[in-house]
């Protein structure tokens, strides 16, 4: 995990798990992974120099050949330049639609309304929703706090591979066909 994102896993006042987001209980250290980690060698994608795993880390900040193996790596996987991603909606972070905070991630949105504004009855267009392709930006939900509990209460990242430009039906059938598939 980048260190951003970790740091909002683990907010003071309940700290989730990176994947799932369930919530983290104190547990004991995993020492059997650590051994491992401490006795699998493993050699760098750019130098071949061999190593244990618990010295990649520093080894791989200090290499310049595995930084030009990364460096490739991102070249081949860019598409576009990065200039033209403000053409993508966000679909990360978002607005409270009842007040100005802004750069909520879903969770964090559904926190923060139940927390600050479960009272309010104001009709508001949800911002999650409305970066959806299939969503529209001008419908103003009844029960907005419902609509956040019922539709929201995880991401849809998290649990399926999303194709943005599919509509919910076509993803829904692709769903039931990969559960056919996988039985």
């Amino acid at each position: 995990f980048c260190t951003p994102c970790l740091q909002e896993c683990l907010k003071p006042k309940k700290p989730v798990c990176g994947v799932c987001r369930s919530t983290l209980s104190p547990g004991s250290r995993a020492v059997d992974l650590e051994k491992q980690i401490e006795t699998t060698e493993t050699a760098c994608n750019g130098c071949n120099k061999k190593m244990y795993l618990s010295k990649m880390r520093s080894h791989a900040a200090s290499c310049s050949k595995y930084q030009n193996y990364i460096m490739e790596g991102v070249k081949a996987v860019t598409k576009e330049p990065l200039h033209n991603t403000r053409n993508f909606p966000n679909r990360f972070t978002f607005p409270c639609p009842y007040c100005s905070e802004k750069n909520f991630d879903q969770e964090g949105l559904v926190e923060h309304c139940k927390t600050l504004h479960s009272m309010d009855a104001k009709q508001v267009v949800c911002p999650i929703c409305a970066s959806m392709p299939w969503g529209d930006p001008n419908y103003r939900s009844a029960n907005f706090m419902e609509h956040l509990q019922r539709r929201h209460r995880f991401s849809y990242d998290t649990f399926v591979v999303c194709d943005y430009d599919a509509d919910e039906d076509d993803m829904m059938a692709q769903v039931l066909m990969r559960s056919l598939r996988d039985k």
